[in-house]
């Protein structure tokens, strides 16, 4: 019997090419998918007694119904389309693709529109944790010179202590001091983990000084430097336009209390490619020069309220919305040359449905004074109030480490939902 060798490795070369362009087919398909499911925003806001209009811009069509899907309206997607409604309401949207198969549901809420002081001035953060935070554990030598790890699997990165023994620690210092009382006998820690709360049993161990130790490391508080974003007329303030995250474990940080302070800039590090500036500044942590009392941390921002002082009715601008954002020029107010001033920006993208939500907007500063000063967005200006065609539509959030130029905003919609 003969066998024809070419024929057979050409037939496997077609299989093979068939199964490559399957594939590639296969994951343009899916990649599409997700771009017009990501130009669908799950979250609709509009605003109460104006018309809105949305260029969604998908070959979809949606029905827009408050309870019964009978009584709707019917939309097209792949064309603009007006929204318009008297009162405070929400909407479910249903969206077909194509018309016919079931893609995604939204809802759509009707807002009173809102007037905003769009700050941009630097202000010093201090918080406190709610409970002591573990950063981290490890081994220590005891005082026979053995390694030894008393919270090893048993505390993890992110918990937080509350109480020792049915008794609350409030600081660091405590929970040292409660420790050293233990003798080495047994403890109960109550934690709080994942949201969780959990108790704990641990037996400490002398080091080599013979003082009783967990091995672990805690943290308390946090400060640093960041942007007032906006104080609205009630003198509620957001700031920063993403969370306080603990710089070692990366988590959101639980909040117990929190204040802003009055500070200087006194020096600024201007951003270069891949090493991110900064702002530096002293903080006057005396109750006199405190600005504001910080209630919550939130991926969004941090809130609370503010000195009436800060509060000049006569800089009130109303918001935007992210369907009235758009491509190109926007200003960023900031204070980092000592006044407040308003700076040229471009913005590159929008992305009104993203996986993270303090990346709505892709920016890039242009104006030369700014660049000049900070070389870009530099750390510390976090919060500073993006406005466009007179309107509050977010604030910085992120810089790019690559290219400081650039950089990221969130919408000013998504603040003031976390704020809510």
């Amino acid at each position: 019997m003969k066998i024809d060798t070419k024929t057979v490795q050409g037939k496997r070369y077609q299989r093979f090419i068939y199964s490559m362009l399957a594939v590639s087919s296969f994951s343009l398909t899916v990649f599409w998918l997700y771009e017009v499911w990501r130009k669908i925003p799950s979250d609709i806001n509009v605003k109460m007694g104006q018309q809105q209009g949305l260029e969604l811009m998908v070959p979809a069509t949606a029905r827009i119904y408050k309870n019964k899907e009978e009584d709707r309206v019917d939309v097209d997607l792949s064309k603009e389309f007006i929204i318009y409604a008297k009162a405070e309401d929400t909407y479910t949207m249903k969206v077909n693709l194509f018309g016919v198969i079931p893609f995604k549901e939204s809802s759509v809420s009707v807002i009173k529109d809102k007037k905003l002081v769009p700050a941009g001035e630097p202000v010093g953060i201090f918080v406190e944790t709610d409970g002591i935070l573990v950063i981290d554990t490890g081994a220590f030598y005891d005082i026979q010179g053995k390694k030894t790890e008393p919270a090893g699997n048993l505390l993890k990165p992110g918990d937080y202590i509350h109480k020792l023994n049915g008794k609350p620690v409030n600081n660091k210092k405590e929970l040292m001091e409660q420790i050293a009382a233990c003798k080495g006998e047994e403890i109960i820690l109550e934690i709080t983990r994942e949201e969780t709360k959990h108790t704990v049993k641990l037996r400490p161990k002398k080091n080599e000084k013979g003082e009783y130790k967990l091995g672990i490391w805690v943290r308390d508080n946090a400060q640093g430097i960041g942007t007032l974003t906006f104080i609205d007329e009630e003198g509620n303030f957001g700031a920063l336009g993403h969370g306080i995250n603990d710089i070692d474990t990366a988590n959101l940080m639980e909040l117990k209390e929190g204040g802003l302070y009055k500070t200087d800039i006194i020096s600024i590090t201007k951003g270069e490619d891949g090493s991110p500036g900064e702002l530096t500044g002293v903080i006057a942590y005396a109750e006199k020069y405190k600005l504001g009392i910080i209630n919550s941390n939130t991926v969004e921002g941090i809130y609370g309220t503010v000195n009436p002082t800060l509060l000049n009715q006569n800089d009130l601008l109303p918001i935007a919305l992210k369907q009235e954002v758009k491509k190109g020029k926007a200003q960023i107010i900031s204070m980092v040359s000592g006044e407040r001033k308003m700076y040229e920006i471009e913005i590159m993208d929008i992305h009104q449905e993203n996986d993270n939500i303090n990346r709505g907007m892709e920016i890039k500063v242009t104006d030369h004074e700014l660049l000049e000063l900070t070389g870009g967005i530099v750390q510390g200006m976090s919060g500073s109030p993006i406005i466009q065609d007179g309107k509050l539509i977010g604030a910085v959030t992120h810089v790019l480490v690559n290219d400081p130029t650039r950089g990221y905003g969130i919408f000013i919609e998504n603040m003031l939902e976390a704020a809510e």
